[in-house]
């Protein structure tokens, strides 16, 4: 069993409000630091961290649709240019056939015709042959109108793409530096102020694994996301090894044949929406307002999920953050 390989910790887990502030740095001179100070500054970093991991992975999402809609409208603008240069070779011919003289005026043919009854009929057919050319160019003018439609919506959704790396280039970096203040703070704890540090975020942690009563996908659900206890938290991934929150819960639930996407934010958007008072086993929790955590709940009040960077997949207490909502999948 994989869960005894593990190690069983829920160390670093963000509860607090999500607000904004300034890191204050620890005054060198103070001997021993507050370590609720230090866990609450450790925290809101952390929760800082993921809201932008979480952003990242909206804009991951919506970068996938917008590169497969370029792929699309490309296609799409070939296949249109495919159908004016098919026209514009009409309407080369019919500029070709007037140079060569097969659409005569009218007082020409009279002219030169002996037959007036020959001339009628060569002046039916001179008609439907300029009613065809006028045609052929109405159906050009349509084309290359259409055509510029599909240039324009091309040019778009190059538009828009460029729009959304220079967003994940900023989440991925937001990531980083809160990520990055959060260890700065945490290193320079000496070894007995990080065992009480540890012993503080560790508070109330559930270190056995449950036995859930689960039926269904949503039991297959459950024990994948179970058999992933101890593995590490890394933003944006989605496994094997490591973990996001948003990613746990999709490969879990994919694990059961229920497609999720990336992003807690949109997996609240999906499956049926209950009350916290609802709860089963494999029903997803969702966090913070705007959205931006996802657990998986287990029953007896309990989690399981992957909390921020630093921490690992771990069991933890239902209302330890703050709930916006909750669905069930499938």
């Amino acid at each position: 069993m994989r869960h005894g390989q593990k190690r069983i910790i829920t160390a670093l887990t963000g509860t607090c409000a999500m607000f904004t502030i300034a890191l204050v740095p620890m005054s060198p001179s103070s001997a021993e630091p507050d370590i609720d100070d230090v866990k609450a500054r450790v925290e809101r970093l952390h929760t800082q961290a993921e809201q932008a991991s979480e952003r990242y992975n909206d804009a991951r999402i919506l970068r996938d649709k917008l590169e497969q809609d370029l792929a699309d409208v490309k296609a799409d603008e070939k296949a249109q240019q495919a159908v004016v240069a098919e026209i514009e070779s009409a309407v080369d011919e019919a500029i070709t056939a007037q140079y060569e003289g097969h659409a005569l005026s009218a007082t020409g043919e009279m002219v030169a015709s002996e037959d007036p009854g020959q001339f009628l009929t060569q002046l039916t057919t001179l008609h439907a042959y300029n009613d065809v050319q006028s045609e052929t160019l109405a159906s050009y003018d349509k084309a290359r109108q259409a055509l510029d439609i599909r240039h324009d919506a091309v040019a778009e959704r190059a538009a828009e793409l460029k729009s959304v790396a220079k967003r994940l280039a900023k989440e991925k970096a937001e990531v980083e530096a809160k990520t990055a203040a959060a260890k700065k703070i945490l290193d320079g704890l000496e070894q007995a102020e990080m065992e009480r540090y540890l012993a503080e975020v560790s508070r109330g942690n559930v270190t056995r694994i449950p036995e859930v009563s689960a039926s269904g996908r949503a039991a297959a659900a459950v024990q994948f996301a179970l058999a992933q206890i101890g593995d590490p938290y890394v933003w944006g991934a989605a496994g094997p090894g490591s973990w996001d929150c948003s990613g746990l819960t999709m490969a879990a639930w994919g694990a059961a044949g229920v497609g999720l996407p990336h992003s807690s934010a949109a997996q609240s958007g999906t499956g049926t929406r209950i009350s916290i008072s609802q709860l089963q086993p494999g029903d997803l929790v969702f966090y913070y307002s705007p959205i931006s955590h996802v657990a998986m709940y287990i029953g007896g009040g309990k989690i399981v999920h992957a909390p921020h960077s630093g921490a690992v997949v771990s069991i933890a207490e239902l209302n330890r953050m703050p709930i916006t909502t909750a669905v069930r999948p499938g």
